[in-house]
């Protein structure tokens, strides 16, 4: 029973990792994401954006679905994910160094280390840091990987601290080529992500 439970919350955090607020703020397009450089360059140094979508998780003979939102604000970022498994919506923040998870009743968990804490909580874990980076389409920059890009010049497999990160559709976003579909999988979980929108702000 508490497996499960917990099985919701981590995943909760794949979002990789997302919560995202509903904004009244004006949205801008991005910079024209040319070559493979230019992608990364340019999207790894965004500040302030956000998406929202659908994760599906499948752990050994565990699963669930739910929507989920992410908001990004420099290395802070606030991810909600709703409806797993009949817990509610629960939230996870993080500021770069710490990541606190909210249950649905607002009682606060801080993991001061997120991937051993997670490990030893539930059995196993996930590369929190690196889920703002993967859904923008680009390897995290401090983690060593192999990339692989399409005829486009756009990540389409990426092999990153144990985790297999593919991409199988782009959509438009910020007046620029985004991911829509990203499936994440390591020895024992499968994360796949639909993003329905992006919103990008002037940072």
């Amino acid at each position: 029973m508490r497996r499960n439970s917990g099985l919701s919350v981590v995943v909760a955090t794949l979002l990789l990792v997302a919560g995202c607020t509903t904004t009244t703020r004006d949205a801008i397009d991005l910079p024209a994401l040319g070559s493979w450089q230019d992608r990364n360059a340019i999207l790894g140094n965004l500040s302030d954006w956000q998406f929202r979508g659908r994760i599906a998780v499948k752990a050994g003979d565990e699963g669930f679905n739910g929507k989920f939102n992410w908001n990004q604000d420099g290395d802070r970022f606030d991810a909600t994910v709703g409806g797993p498994l009949g817990v509610g919506t629960v939230r996870i923040e993080g500021d770069g160094r710490s990541v606190t998870l909210i249950d649905k009743d607002g009682v606060p968990t801080r993991l001061e280390d997120a991937e051993l804490e997670l490990r030893w909580r539930y059995g196993w874990t996930i590369p929190v840091e690196s889920l703002r980076y993967w859904a923008l389409g680009i390897p995290d920059p401090a983690v060593p990987g192999i990339t692989e890009l399409d005829d486009a010049g756009r990540l389409a497999r990426l092999e990153q601290n144990d985790w297999t990160v593919q991409i199988s559709r782009y959509q438009e976003g910020g007046g620029q080529s985004m991911p829509r579909i990203l499936t994440a999988t390591n020895q024992d979980t499968r994360v796949r992500m639909v993003i329905d929108r992006w919103l990008f702000f002037e940072n």
